[in-house]
């Protein structure tokens, strides 16, 4: 009798270990399941109002643009800051798996990217110093000395429109350089994206000033590599609806762009 008993004892006890291990196993599944995917996301830090760093910490359109977007996608983000000319190869190489830096939605980049839906309308204008009376908009630029960043439809741009008719086109990692050679007196003018040099020539007090109508109406795109993730492309455009639907999206603009 106390034999079988023992021997009962033995058998509840592997079906209660069993049991355990079961519960376990699907705990740990469901726990697997419930987190969320993180996508690293790649900006130019030197490109405000869109993005930019105050005391080590992202701010900007971009920045809080993405985060809402990933809070209603129910996606997580790493923020990760490079030149914007190294930002496509960091997609191409896998090392990022969105991008969001002001860049310009262009045939030659659907290429290699599968952008959103527009989320911004932007353009490039011409720039030149605060005393400077004459030029007056993009047909004075030959012949003269142009500023660009690398990388920017800014860029392409100028190369293709103003280069074959003897303007030299001078090209830096950044801004702020481009800026600087204008208010310099080393290049003549600059072109860049008009919110952006519209809010840094206010906001930095810069003695430029914007000359003529924008040279074309770009738009910027929020970029995945192309054919790499479908699904994260349409989870973006439906935050991203969602966002100008319910007021959002322009609470984050009007809060950097008055």
């Amino acid at each position: 009798m106390k034999k079988f008993s023992l021997i009962i004892l033995v058998i509840v006890a592997l079906f209660s270990l069993t049991a355990c291990g079961d519960s376990s196993k699907k705990e740990s599944k469901e726990t697997k399941s419930d987190k969320k995917k993180v996508y690293k996301v790649g900006v130019d830090a030197t490109y405000p109002p869109f993005e930019w760093q105050v005391n080590g910490e992202y701010k900007g359109i971009d920045i809080d643009l993405i985060k809402a977007i990933a809070d209603k996608a129910g996606f997580e983000i790493e923020i990760q800051s490079m030149d914007f000319k190294g930002i496509i190869p960091a997609l191409q190489s896998k090392q990022l798996d969105i991008s969001i830096a002001g860049m310009s939605i262009t045939d030659e980049r659907k290429k290699i990217i599968d952008f959103s839906n527009p989320y911004f309308d932007a353009g490039l204008s011409v720039v030149v110093s605060k005393d400077n009376t004459s030029i007056k908009s993009g047909a004075d630029l030959n012949g003269k000395t142009i500023a660009v960043k690398k990388g920017t439809s800014g860029a392409t741009y100028a190369v293709e429109n103003f280069a074959s008719k003897g303007a030299k086109v001078i090209q830096f990692d950044n801004s702020p350089a481009m800026f600087e050679e204008v208010k310099a007196g080393r290049a003549d003018a600059l072109i860049e994206d008009y919110p952006v040099i519209s809010y840094a020539i206010v906001d930095q007090k810069l003695p430029l000033k914007v000359v003529g109508d924008r040279l074309n109406a770009d738009q910027y795109g929020i970029g995945v590599l192309k054919g790499s993730n479908d699904g994260l492309v349409k989870q973006i455009n439906d935050a991203l609806a969602e966002l100008k639907a319910d007021g959002t999206y322009q609470e984050i603009v009007d809060q950097y762009l008055k």
